[in-house]
């Protein structure tokens, strides 16, 4: 049994934002909580050289629309990378789940076999499946984990359960 081009993106996709919303809701009542103000969380990051919070949404965010904008030859919106915000980042996410949700199954029947140019990899090309596989997925999860890993490490209440999400 093989599995669809839309069944291993869109909802993978989808399940990752979800996961960060979740994020955002917890960082906010945490910095309620502790009386702190909430842009230190969106700008806190793990390493000097590490994007902070809000860098890791945005990436989220690119990579998942990025990768449908590739698999389907169509441009992806174009977000202007400057949320400063809790409310900012959530804007963010409900913008790029509406772009999510705009793909069908049908718009990805045969991007499997699609050649796609890799991005920084030198010009490299793959098929889709390959691409979304070995690149778009892991590099979508890796902002999501990072995301995850900066909330924790500044003490706010994110565990694994918030990261799995509900199925």
């Amino acid at each position: 049994m093989s599995i669809s081009m839309y069944r291993l993106t869109v909802p993978m996709f989808q399940r990752g934002i979800a996961s960060l919303k979740t994020y955002l809701d917890k960082a906010e009542a945490y910095a309620e909580e502790k009386k702190i103000d909430p842009t230190i969380l969106v700008n806190a990051r793990l390493a000097p050289d590490m994007l902070p919070l809000s860098g890791q949404y945005q990436r989220a965010s690119d990579s998942a629309k990025f990768a449908l904008a590739r698999l389907t030859a169509t441009d992806a919106p174009k977000f202007e990378d400057n949320e400063a915000t809790i409310a900012d980042l959530r804007e963010r996410m409900a913008k790029t789940e509406g772009y999510l949700a705009s793909f069908t199954a049908e718009a990805l029947d045969g991007s499997d076999a699609k050649e796609i140019t890799v991005p920084g990899r030198n010009g490299s090309v793959v098929p889709g499946i390959e691409y979304v596989a070995l690149f778009a997925l892991p590099n979508f999860y890796f902002h999501v984990t990072t995301a995850h890993a900066i909330l924790r490490n500044q003490g706010a209440p994110v565990g694994k359960r918030d990261f799995l999400g509900n199925f």
